[in-house]
């Protein structure tokens, strides 16, 4: 059964519609992620969800009721929030906010007993809280306050969690360590996660269901290997084609423009370096003889003006040998990052020495004095 569901939503602010005919579900268990460029309408969707914004069109269900037949009390009991607006508690230690997240689950004196407290640990201790406990709310750094507000919803121990950028002002540590508790609360304890993300590479990582939100609509739905394909990012967010690798999840500069410097000889992994530098200084080259699956051809492809290459395992044929000399002839200088080449690799064998007998060869570390 779905956890949470809209069918024909409509969702925006006021009576203006910011997105409209939305219709997804997400089970239990689940890690359903919307993404899409600043503005597009991912946060809407939540706080409709929340109501914080009233449906102004279609329903919005949380387990099987409409939220708009959910009270107050219910909701609380249902679903837990981690919103980018910022609490502002006055004089409350962290472990008395996370301890807020017990409330729905007391009686009118609103008094906790020994087991939402040892809830309250168990949440801090998930995801890394537990050195602030005793610190003000209003005297930690943005991201411990997001752990401390992430410990909050987990331990109001809902079946469903919202959650709003909820690795925003965390370093790359603790972004990682809030995936995993995360994933673990999804897959251990069943619980079902509606998320937004800009974090393309983390949403490839925990999701199990990705939502392409484009500012009208969801423009497609899907696991992350059905999205994270051809130019589906590209379209998204408008950006230029190659910019991103959705094999990798990179993001790559725009390549360099103007007639080719540099040619980077053979691929690998130590080829990356090179292709970063020569793109960052802006140094046109190119790139060659690659396999279609080695490591660096993705981002020779995206980097280089051009690159020669061939199908994997096959030998590099005669004509894309010759093509590759004449830009030998044409750059400035070549470089290799290997000392040696296998019995498949005559072609850049043959490069690499064409390139040496024209006084183009250069030391690697020559490259990084450019």
């Amino acid at each position: 059964m779905s956890q949470i569901k809209a069918e024909h939503l409509s969702v925006g602010y006021g009576k203006k519609i910011v997105l409209s005919d939305l219709s997804f579900a997400a089970d239990k268990g689940q890690v359903v992620t919307l993404i899409g460029p600043n503005g597009a309408g991912k946060s809407t969707i939540l706080k409709t969800f929340i109501k914080q914004l009233a449906p102004l069109g279609g329903v919005a269900y949380v387990g099987e009721k409409s939220i708009a037949r959910l009270s107050e009390k219910e909701m609380a009991l249902q679903l837990s929030v981690v919103m980018t607006g910022r609490l502002k508690p006055e004089l409350m230690t962290c472990r008395e906010v996370v301890a807020t997240g017990r409330y729905p689950y007391t009686g009118r004196l609103g008094i906790l007993g020994k087991e939402d407290w040892l809830r309250v640990d168990e949440a801090m201790h998930m995801v890394h809280a537990m050195e602030t406990a005793d610190c003000y709310f209003q005297q930690i750094s943005d991201g411990q306050k997001q752990r401390v507000m992430l410990a909050r919803a987990i331990c109001q121990d809902t079946q469903v969690l919202i959650l709003d950028e909820p690795t925003s002002y965390l370093d790359i540590r603790y972004k990682l360590d809030i995936m995993e508790s995360i994933r673990l609360l999804a897959k251990e304890k069943g619980r079902t996660v509606l998320m937004s993300l800009h974090e393309l590479d983390l949403a490839r990582m925990i999701s199990d269901v990705i939502l392409c939100v484009d500012g009208e609509k969801i423009s497609k739905i899907g696991s992350p290997e059905e999205i994270f394909q051809g130019t589906v990012m590209e379209t998204l967010y408008h950006i230029k084609e190659r910019s991103y690798d959705p094999v990798t999840g990179a993001v790559y500069l725009e390549r360099a423009k103007g007639a080719p410097q540099g040619f980077v000889i053979g691929g690998g992994g130590r080829s990356l370096a090179l292709y970063s530098y020569l793109n960052r200084q802006r140094i046109p080259f190119v790139a060659g003889l690659l396999w279609e699956d080695d490591v660096a051809y993705s981002m020779a492809v995206a980097t280089a003006g051009q690159c020669f290459s061939q199908k994997s395992g096959y030998p590099f044929p005669q004509e894309e040998i010759r093509r590759a000399k004449e830009a030998v002839d044409a750059c400035l200088f070549c470089v290799s990052t290997k000392s040696g080449f296998g019995p498949l690799e005559e072609g850049n064998r043959i490069v690499y020495n064409y390139a040496k007998e024209r006084n183009k060869l250069i030391d690697e570390e020559e490259v990084w004095q450019k």
